[in-house]
Order: C-alpha cells, then structure tokens, then sequence
C-alpha cells in the first residue's frame, strides 16, 4: 500500500464516518457543534499517528469542525484506549482501534481493563496490510535467509525491537516459533531462532533507534519503512504477507522463503464508546 493508496483508504473511511455519526444524533441535526478529539493510543511519529492525521484531515474538512488528534502510548495501545473508552458518549471522541490493542492485548493479558467486544460502537475498518522485516545497513546479513542463518548460529545475540501486542510484535513471534519447529526436511531447519526482544512505547521511538544502529532488525508497516528502504538506510529482508507487495517486488515473502502460509498482517479502524 502506498501513500496514495493510504489516502484513498482514509478518505474512504472518512466518507463513512461522517456519514455515520450524524445518524447516530438525528436528535441534534446541529451536530457537531464543537471540535472532535481522535485519540490515538500511541505516541507521535508511528504508523497509527500518521493514518490518525490523514482521517482527522479529512474528517475536518467533510464534519466543518476540527477533529483534533491526541496521542496516549504506553503497554501498547492498552493505556490510551482505557483512558479513551472512560470518555464521554457523546460523539466527540473518537478512538483509533486496531489489531493490537483491541485483538492481541486480549490474548496476552487477561488484565486489560476495557472489552472490546463490549466497551465500544466499531465505525469503521481504516488500513489492513503487512509488515516488512527490515535491518539496519550495519547488520551482519543483507536478506532473509541470512538473517535466519546468524539468529540460529548466535543465540541470544540478536536483538530485536516491538510495540507490545502490535502487529509487529505478533510478526516476529510467529516467526521465532515458526522457524524454530522442525521440519523434517533438513537438519538446519530444527535449529530454534532465538532472540531478544525490546519492548517500546510506539513505532516512533523504535523507528529512531532503528535507523541509530541502536537496534539492528524488526517488522515495521511497509509504509513506514518505504521511505527509508528507498534512502538505503535500511534493508528489506522480507514481506509478511502470503503475496509479494507491489512496493517491494524483489523482496520475498516469508511464505515463498519457507515457511509456507506464514502471515502476519496490521488492521486498524475508527470506535467509539458505547452509548455513542
């Protein structure tokens, strides 16, 4: 998906949103009267903060109010989408959703204090796509059955950088377990993948140490790293999706590099609370 793709998506769920909203207070034909806030539980500079500003652009322009973005990170989405749910019902604010904290969060901690089964109305689906696995220019390896090569060989020594609970994040366990069950077919290919996973608040903040060599490889959303792919101050090792993705037609998926139906892909949408 690129970025013209992206807009088109975001319009898209704009179009659907303003017409949604006003039907939901047919009482209030004034409706809205007052700016709108898009909580997006995640800091400034990630992926979802970048599709958050494109729909409150848009949303601006179609609902003649401002719809103003307000980042909340922290346990990956949880703590920004508990601060979001305890607003008021009454329209005016909106909640970026999404794979990790609305799906995976579930299924990792029993703990997470809202439902989203329950918690929220579902407005709308934004953006669904893969992650790309990149590595910054200064790891040991430049594709992605090198990469698999030095995890194995070096237990332990590969670090790895996620959001907790993102898409991502399920990428690369999914990978760690996948690569690590034997096949059967060689030797090598019981050899567990081992590495070390450090935890961040947003892809913001872990894109930077990224590109600092701070930490050498990670899935990140293939928008996101395009630009970055294209300045050579990162590698493309692999795509997440069973289909190779028109912006990396030379880029394998991990699919067709081994692990067959391996696929991993990030959705995000637009809720907000119940009683809205």
């Amino acid at each position: 998906m690129n970025k013209r793709s992206l807009m088109r998506l975001t319009f898209s769920a704009a179009a659907a949103m303003a017409t949604m909203l006003p039907l939901g207070a047919l009482a209030q034909a004034d409706y809205p009267t007052k700016p709108i806030k898009l909580i997006s539980p995640f800091p400034a500079g990630g992926t979802s903060d970048v599709m958050a500003r494109m729909l409150a652009e848009e949303l601006t322009k179609q609902l003649k109010q401002p719809v103003l973005v307000e980042n909340i990170g922290g346990a990956g989405g949880v703590v920004g989408t508990d601060r979001a749910v305890k607003s008021p019902a009454d329209g005016y604010t909106l909640i970026q959703t999404g794979v990790g904290q609305n799906a995976v969060a579930h299924g990792i901690n029993p703990k997470v204090p809202y439902d989203s089964n329950k918690d929220f109305i579902h407005l709308t689906q934004v953006h669904s796509g893969p992650n790309v696995l990149v590595a910054h220019p200064s790891a040991p390896f430049t594709n992605f059955q090198e990469f698999l090569a030095y995890g194995r060989a070096n237990p332990g020594k590969l670090n790895y950088g996620y959001t907790p609970a993102a898409s991502g994040h399920m990428a690369m366990e999914l990978l760690k377990q996948t690569a690590s069950t034997c096949t059967g077919a060689k030797k090598e290919n019981c050899k567990p993948l081992f590495m070390v996973g450090i935890p961040y608040r947003g892809g913001g903040p872990m894109m930077t140490d990224l590109l600092g060599g701070q930490i050498p490889v990670m899935f990140i959303n293939q928008d996101v790293a395009l630009q970055h792919i294209k300045a050579g101050k990162l590698k493309a090792l692999a795509v997440s999706s069973l289909q190779r993705n028109p912006l990396y037609p030379d880029v394998p998926t991990i699919h067709e590099a081994g692990f067959p139906g391996f696929s991993a892909l990030s959705w995000s949408g637009i809720s907000v609370v119940k009683g809205t």
